[in-house]
């Protein structure tokens, strides 16, 4: 099923760098759309965000094929539901 997402036409300007938003895959909040981001910056901050972000070591095992899990972007409260990457991104 290959459905397309619905897009919002309208005439924003990125908060950012001010570039102007013609097209978005949702309506944004009139009060806040000095927040919205172009695609370029959008990316540019996530991509700090997940320089930024703390890891926690541990010593976990995946819950479905029993591999190592060494590192996880949170603190798991409950660990017997773990996944690796692998086992995850099915």
């Amino acid at each position: 099923m290959d459905e397309q997402r619905k897009m919002y036409t309208g005439d924003w300007k990125c908060g950012s760098c001010g570039a102007a938003i013609t097209e978005l895959p949702f309506e944004p909040d009139p009060a806040r759309a000095d927040g919205l981001r172009c695609f370029d910056c959008h990316k540019k901050q996530q991509s700090q965000q997940r320089e930024n972000r703390q890891m926690h070591e541990g010593n976990w095992k995946c819950c479905e094929c029993g591999g190592a899990i060494n590192s996880l972007p949170f603190e798991p409260r409950d660990d017997s539901n773990l996944k690796c990457r692998d086992c995850f991104r099915k």
